[in-house]
């Protein structure tokens, strides 16, 4: 990478090294704690049912997790369910407003996926089809299997538009860090 930047910077004309540094300023970097939400059109059911991310947030605490699909086995099996059944205590016992899960899916796949799971008033299924959401986060991942981009599993808690808790799994798909029963042990 060094050799190749070294040869474009050797070899490019002044307009040209511009606009190598202004891309490499443009480069999303993971989010953080402390950071502002980033403020992305999701859907909840149906593509006619957008949901802003600003307006999710403003003046709530929410629980946000990202998957890397619905109906995959450790989304099914655990982290989902984890959340759903966790939902009640979370929100009485750490003062939570909303639990929202994320992937790259299309809204009626996640619709079909928490109906499945009983999520209806526990956990809202949000659809991020084109994965604008998950790249604004920088936590994208590539899994040829289940389709190219998808999410890496993570949980976050946003408080007042503010991520103030961060999980993200360290090999991008475990199940440890981002499960239900860690929100709020940091």
């Amino acid at each position: 990478m060094r050799v190749l930047c070294k040869f474009l910077v050797n070899s490019a004309l002044p307009q040209q090294i511009k606009l190598v540094r202004s891309l490499s300023r443009t480069v999303p970097a993971m989010v953080k704690v402390g950071d502002s939400l980033p403020t992305v059109d999701l859907f909840e059911d149906s593509p006619a049912n957008k949901i802003n991310t600003g307006d999710l947030v403003n003046g709530k605490k929410v629980i946000i997790f990202g998957v890397p699909g619905a109906f995959t086995p450790g989304c099914s099996k655990t982290h989902l369910p984890g959340y759903v059944s966790s939902a009640d205590e979370l929100k009485s016992k750490q003062g939570v407003d909303e639990i929202v899960c994320v992937s790259v899916n299309d809204p009626f796949v996640m619709s079909a996926w928490g109906k499945e799971h009983g999520a209806a008033g526990k956990v809202r299924l949000l659809a991020d089809p084109a994965g604008g959401f998950t790249k604004a986060l920088d936590v994208t991942i590539d899994l040829p299997p289940l389709g190219g981009v998808r999410s890496k599993r993570y949980s976050l808690v946003v408080e007042n538009g503010k991520v103030t808790e961060l999980n993200v799994e360290p090999d991008g798909t475990g199940l440890s860090c981002s499960l239900a029963n860690n929100i709020g042990k940091k």
